[in-house]
Formats: structure tokens, C-alpha cells, sequence
């Protein structure tokens, strides 16, 4: 890494450590450029940031993918690749941390500065145990604490997390811990020496909602007990709403806003702020438009932009914004609150400020919404709609083997275990629950058209198990899937006009036919025709992901199932692709089958919701009914679990934090399956009313007109 810094000398460093009773801020960046060598030319990734971070006080940095984020945080950690060209200044208390050597990096990291990586399972070594890596983090910096103080004080921090049997859980490999539980792993050995500064690079993105809530409890148990300031790097402008109280908007490599948290949500003075905003589904509210879709993608930063880098983008941009891009400008001041607190100054890089400001333009006065297209069948009841997927009593299984040369089996996993549901024309179910509940096995057994292992599938007015080999290429014209990483499921050789046409190659059509069907698909999913000469890695994320439904929709099918198919995007790209489905809902007479973990999405794409726990539907029925007053205790903590991007709610909504993790589906609890996580059964019932939990699985009880709880002692109850 090539550093420079001003004032300094690079060859001659000092040793000495930033000193915390200095009067100097906790991390001072300023004027910071990172640059990359890439095949194409030097890509300038960081841009002139300026960042302050206080003692105690939490920093978001926000944005979409390639706006510098991570890079940021990784110039302040000093983990940037050799090749990296970065000048500018990092001060810890005053302390300039650029050009420093990696010894005295390391002196730094993990004592005043440390670090939660996204991925907490490539950042733990698999071949020590958990409690060793925690000691290890305690002895390099602590050489002459004793072996048993560190063991004790790893046992400690491990229970601080919130990790169970902490003393036996010391002596486990990290494969031996769930995805939520590694990352408390890795939180521990974060704030194991007491850190001033702790940087989160998304640290719940790959998580289940209830294990987010959890680590974000975490996360602010960890800064209480250690009063370090924290960035908090994220896409997820909900987690931002209730943990930040200043948020920094990335777009090309600057700031282009920040601010206190209520100015940057309630009055946002920057186009691009106030779209990725107005791009969020939101699970406080029920659908009555489209969601504001940030058309385009960031611009390439091979070269310096000569105007404002968002104008492409932007539907308020004049010739104005072409003249060299605007500066970081106040557009308001500093406040002192009546409680004494400070409210720091907003700033914008926005030359059309003042007009937002003066007339309080939000999302629907900027960006174009498409109104919300409907069709005769979509406004009949769920009941009276013609039938396109029966499941009734499916059940799926596969046997845990052991061994690698004389395998035996030593268990059954009960992936699905007899749920039943039906999907109507026209409509949308989304299936919810945890990762393991058995969602994507659903999905599975309903596309494989074969006979399940017990129950029941009726495709499209078709038996699964009757219908014959050389029937099933027909039925699935009519069956058609969206999976969930776009990239891995086209075909990287091929061009996409060849991966759009192989459906309709395959089922016969004439070749005089395909080129006018693949212009017609190519502007039904919003994609430009003259590029279909062009490969999948020439698109970004979301152009992939309409490639995906394009190809999906050849045949004109009427049944779609999708697999998580928008989780993968940025919020703003999301955005283009959720009111895209609903769009072809309603035109072609779509019906889906929606597997998701968003459940802010599930709001508002879906008709009806299903909720998953291990194997089984535990509440059913309308969205909105299920949404607003959920009777079932799994779905209350699941719908508790989701953050809303509105920081006055955030602060005043109680969380349902579910205790453990989920058993596992080889060995399900007996009775209910959600009696050993449920608070009720933990707290609010006698010994009579356990038993009936504990001796079998609760029959669905009618909550409404559409909403079915399988639940002994169910309460609706609201929980936003």
C-alpha cells in the first residue's frame, strides 16, 4: 500500500500510540483518495471522505455497492492491498494512522480499533477452537496475563455475547456454531480488549431476522460496555434508523450527505437520499403504490466525473449540475437539544437543495412511481379465484448418513413435515421463517413434478405423481422458476439473446419467431434490445436478475416461482425489480410462489403469507391480516425482528428476542416445535397448560376471514 500523508516522514516513525486523554476527536478522516490498478485503468474508489466519529456515538455509512464503504473502513483499519494507492489523513485522537508500518498497525488493531467482519466464518479460523482465538486476541496484546485470566476472561465475553454455555461452547470449532452464533464469536473478539473504535462492515447481511435482532442487541451491549464509537457499515437503511445516530450517504466514492439521523430520514436535502428512501418496502405499511426505482446504476470510476456523478440518475438535474461536480455544503446548523445532546449540522452535495428544502419534496415529487397496474381476477376474494398450486399434507425427508468409506444411517431430517397451502391466479403467496425451516425444499418438491415422499402436489389442475415423463416437458411451460443469485444461474458463455431463446428453443419454436420474442422479453423486463449481443458480466445485479425473469417468461407460464429473488440487490435496484413483478402480475396473470427472509418485501409483493418453523406452517393467510395483528409467538418475534426505516419508531418499538437458535430439523422438539424458543410457553403459562405443548403439534385455529394460527393459547397482537 502506497500512503502519504501531509507533514510526515514515512521513514522515520514514531512508535508512540494514540493516546486517549488527548483533546482530539476519536477518529478524525480527512480529504481520504484510494485508488485501485484494474485491467481497464486505475479505479479511484475513495474520493476526498471526510469523516468525524466521537466517543460513544455511532456513524452509518450508506450506500449502494461500489460506493466505497468498505474501502473506507479498510484504509482506517490499514488492511488495504499492497496495490493501493491512498493519500489524505486518518487520525486516531490526533494521531496520524496513514503510511504507518503493518507492526505499528498491529499494535492498534484490536486494542483502540478492531473490526466485525460481513462474512463471520471466513474471518474465524476453522481449524482452532473459538475459545482459542478469543485468548489469542487477549495474549497479543496482553503477553503477561495468565493462560486461566484469558480463559476466563474469553468464557466471560462469550456470555457477554449472549452465546449459551458459554464454558462448553469455549472448546467448540467455529463449523460447531450457527451463522448467528459465529458472528457473536467474532463480536467477542472485537470488543475483547476494550476498543475505542469498533467498525461493523455489515455484520447482520447474511443473517436470519431474528438472529439480526439479536446481533444488533449485541452490537449495542458491546458499545455500552465499552463506550467505543462505532461505524456501522450497511445497505439496510432500517438497522440504520435504530442504531445511528449520525448517518454519512456514500454515491461515487464521496459523501453526498450527512447528518443527524432524524434530518437525514425526515428531511433529507439530496436526490439520491431521498430515493433510496423512497425504494424501501416498508413493513409498517400496506401497499398503495409503487416503490420510487433508481433507474440506471453508479458510474464507473476508471475517471474523475466533470459534473455531479448522480445526474444520469436524477430526475431533477439541470445543465447546472454538468458544471464540475458541487461541493459538501451546510444546509443546516449545529443545535444544542433541550437535553444538552448536540445535533450536528447537515450537509449536501446537491446544487438543487434549496428547491427540496423550500417546498419539502419527498420521494413522489422527485422520482417517477408507476402507479399500481391490477387485473378483474386480482380483486376476487382468495376462495373464489381458479386453483394453480395445491399442496395438502407434503412431507420430505433425507437420512443422515455417517461414514466415509461404509456409510450407515444415523437420523432422518425432517425438512418438511406435512404442511398444506394453495396458491390461487393471480396471487402471490410468500413463504417466511428462518433459514432451515424447510422454504427452499418446498419450492423443490413443487418443481420437481414427481410423486412427494407423502402428501399430495396438484400443478395446475395436474397430480405430480400421475402425471407421466413424457407429459412433464408440457406442464413445465407452464412452471417456471427465478432463483436467487442471478449470476450463478445464467450461463457466463453465453450471450443473453442465447440464454433468453434456449426455452424457446427447446420447446420447438421456429427460428424465424425467436429473434421477435426475445426483443418483445428484452422490453417487458425493462432491458434494452440492441444489447442482447452482450454477456451477463456486462449487466449489473439487477439487469441479471431481469434476464433471469425474462427467460422465465418465455414460454408464458402461469405459475412463477421464486426463490429469494431480490435479496441479493441493493435496495435501489430491488426497488426496479419488485414493481416489476408486481407489473407482470397483473398484465400476464401471473400467480407466484415467493420464498423470502425480507419480510418488509413479503409486505409488499404478497397477497397472502405462510410462516415456516422447522418443517412445518405454523400461521397462514392474508398479508395484511398476518402483518398487522400476527396471533402466532414466532410470528409476532419474526415481524419484531424487522427494523423500519423511521428513527422515531425504531427508538420507541420493544423487540421479541428469541432465546437460542433452531433445533435442529434431524431431532424437531416433540408437541409444538416452537416450544423450546417461544416466551410464552418460557413464561406465561402453568404446568397444564405446558403439557398440551408438550405432548403434540397444535391444530390450525380460524383467526379471521383468512388467517389460520396453529397455536394452543394464540393473541393477536400488533407489534409496529
Amino acid at each position: 500500500m502506497r500512503a502519504t500523508r501531509p507533514g510526515t516522514n514515512a521513514a522515520v516513525e514514531s512508535q508512540e500510540l494514540p493516546n486517549r486523554t488527548a483533546d482530539a476527536p476519536l477518529l478524525e478522516v480527512s480529504d481520504l483518495h484510494v485508488s485501485f490498478p484494474s485491467e481497464d485503468g486505475r479505479v479511484h474508489a475513495v474520493r476526498g471522505i471526510d469523516l468525524t466519529v466521537r466517543r460513544g456515538e455511532v456513524l452509518a455509512l450508506v450506500g449502494e455497492s461500489g460506493s466505497g464503504k468498505s474501502v473506507t473502513s479498510t484504509a482506517v483499519m490499514g488492511l488495504l492491498d499492497e496495490t493501493a494507492d491512498v493519500s489524505g489523513s486518518v487520525r486516531l485522537y490526533g494521531t496520524e494512522l496513514l503510511g504507518r508500518s503493518d507492526e505499528y498497525m498491529s499494535k492498534i488493531r484490536g486494542t483502540q480499533v478492531s473490526m466485525v467482519f460481513q462474512d463471520p466464518l471466513s474471518a474465524l479460523t476453522p481449524v482452532y477452537t473459538v475459545g482459542d482465538q478469543i485468548v489469542e486476541a487477549l495474549k497479543v496484546h496482553n503477553p503477561d496475563m495468565p493462560g486461566a485470566d484469558a480463559n476466563k476472561r474469553a468464557v466471560e465475553l462469550l456470555d457477554l455475547v449472549g452465546i449459551p454455555n458459554p464454558e462448553v461452547r469455549f472448546k467448540a470449532y467455529p463449523h460447531e456454531f450457527s451463522g448467528g452464533m459465529r458472528q457473536r464469536a467474532v463480536i467477542a473478539i472485537a470488543i475483547a480488549n476494550n476498543p475505542d473504535l469498533i467498525i461493523a462492515d455489515e455484520p447482520t447481511t447474511a443473517l436470519d431476522v431474528t438472529i439480526q435482532a439479536q446481533i444488533l442487541d449485541v452490537l449495542r451491549t458491546a458499545q455500552k460496555e465499552t463506550g467505543a464509537g462505532v461505524i456501522m457499515i450497511t445497505h439496510d437503511l432500517g438497522v440504520v434508523a435504530g442504531i445511528a445516530d449520525r448517518v454519512a450517504v456514500m454515491y461515487a466514492g464521496r459523501v453526498v450527505e450527512t447528518g443527524n439521523v432524524d434530518d437525514i430520514f425526515y428531511h433529507s436535502r439530496m436526490p439520491y437520499t431521498i430515493g433510496l428512501l423512497g425504494a424501501l418496502p416498508r413493513l409498517d405499511a400496506k401497499k398503495d403504490s409503487a416503490l420510487a426505482a433508481l433507474e440506471g446504476s453508479p458510474p464507473s470510476l476508471l475517471e474523475a466525473p466533470t459534473g455531479c456523478p448522480f445526474v444520469p440518475r436524477c430526475p431533477m438535474a439541470v445543465a447546472e449540475c454538468l458544471d464540475g461536480e458541487p461541493d459538501l455544503v451546510a444546509v443546516s446548523g449545529d443545535v444544542v437539544r433541550e437535553d444538552g445532546s448536540l445535533r450536528t449540522q447537515q450537509l449536501s452535495a446537491c446544487r438543487r437543495f434549496p428547491e427540496i428544502d423550500k417546498n419539502n419534496l419527498d420521494y413522489t415529487d422527485i422520482f417517477p412511481v408507476p402507479s399500481l397496474k391490477t387485473a378483474d381476477v386480482m380483486s376476487l376474494p382468495h376462495a373464489q379465484r381458479p386453483e394453480v398450486l395445491r399442496v395438502d399434507g407434503l412431507v420430505k425427508e433425507f437420512p443422515l448418513m455417517k461414514g466415509a468409506v461404509f456409510k450407515r444411517r444415523v437420523g432422518t431430517v425432517h425438512a418438511v413435515a406435512g404442511i398444506s397451502f394453495d396458491v390461487r391466479e393471480g396471487e402471490t403467496l410468500a413463504i417466511v421463517g428462518e433459514s432451515g425451516c424447510g422454504k427452499t425444499t418446498t419450492l423443490m418438491e413443487v418443481l420437481n413434478l414427481q410423486a412427494p415422499q407423502d402428501g399430495k402436489i396438484v400443478v395446475l389442475g395436474r397430480d405430480a405423481a400421475a402425471i407421466r415423463r413424457s407429459e412433464r416437458k408440457q406442464v413445465r411451460r407452464d412452471l417456471q422458476v427465478v432463483f436467487q443469485d442471478p449470476m450463478a444461474s445464467l450461463d457466463p458463455r453465453l450471450p443473453i439473446y442465447d440464454i433468453i431463446a434456449e426455452p424457446l428453443r427447446a420447446n420447438g419454436w421456429d427460428k424465424p419467431q425467436v429473434a421477435p420474442r426475445v426483443e418483445e422479453l428484452m422490453k417487458l423486463v425493462g432491458l434494452e434490445p440492441s444489447h442482447a449481443n452482450r454477456y451477463p458480466r456486462n449487466f449489473s445485479g439487477g439487469q441479471r436478475q431481469r434476464i433471469g425473469i425474462a427467460r422465465a417468461l418465455a414460454l408464458e407460464p402461469k405459475l412463477l416461482v421464486l426463490d429469494e429473488p431480490v435479496s441479493a440487490l441493493d435496495v435501489s435496484i430491488q426497488a426496479g425489480v419488485i414493481n416489476l413483478l408486481d407489473e407482470l402480475r397483473a398484465t400476464m396473470g401471473l400467480s407466484y410462489l415467493f420464498v423470502a427472509h425480507d419480510l418488509s418485501v413479503v409486505r409488499h409483493i404478497a397477497d397472502r403469507v405462510a410462516v415456516m418453523y422447522l418443517g412445518k406452517i405454523v400461521e397462514i393467510g392474508d398479508v395484511d391480516a398476518v402483518f398487522s395483528a400476527p396471533a402466532h409467538p414466532y410470528t409476532q418475534a419474526l415481524l419484531s425482528a424487522i427494523p423500519i426505516p423511521d428513527p422515531a419508531k425504531e427508538r420507541t418499538r420493544s423487540r421479541i428476542i428469541l432465546e437460542g437458535d433452531l433445533p435442529s430439523p434431524a431431532d424437531p422438539p416433540s408437541g409444538c416445535r416452537f416450544r423450546t424458543r417461544c416466551p410464552k410457553f418460557a413464561g406465561e403459562l402453568n404446568d397444564e397448560q405446558r403439557q398440551a405443548c408438550l405432548e403434540r403439534m397444535p391444530d390450525f385455529a380460524r383467526q379471521g376471514e383468512d388467517h389460520e394460527v396453529a397455536c394452543y393459547y394464540p393473541e393477536r397482537t400488533a407489534v409496529f
